[in-house]
């Protein structure tokens, strides 16, 4: 099957490590894309274009002010990643719970040595 377009699904956009990198720096606020080019260590069009595809599937906002675009992070665009990753959440829950009847058979069998 074909992977969808990067620019129109969420999970392909967020597949690039540096576009993961920029969504955990717009964490903190908004920032003008020379900035986050700076702090990633990357050109000023190269952070564009990562910005660009994060922009056209919903993660990230810019409003102009005066001169300069800040780029901010919208986090509303990660529902669809949230909404899969908390189908696995009963898999990791049931685990932990395996685990902590296991240690706490431990202790008990320890305690009773």
């Amino acid at each position: 099957m074909a992977r969808a377009a990067t620019t129109s699904d969420v999970f392909n956009a967020i597949a690039e490590p540096q576009r993961r990198d920029i969504l955990a720096l717009l964490q903190a606020g908004e920032r003008p894309v020379t900035e986050l080019a700076q702090e990633l260590g990357m050109t000023q069009p190269g952070a564009s274009k990562h910005l660009r595809v994060l922009r056209e599937v919903g993660l990230v906002r810019d409003r102009k002010v005066g001169k300069q675009r800040l780029y901010g992070l919208d986090a509303r665009g990660l529902r669809p990643v949230h909404d899969w990753v908390g189908g696995f959440e009963r898999f990791w829950n049931e685990s932990f719970d395996r685990l902590d009847a296991y240690v706490q058979e431990l202790k008990r069998t320890q305690q009773e040595e």
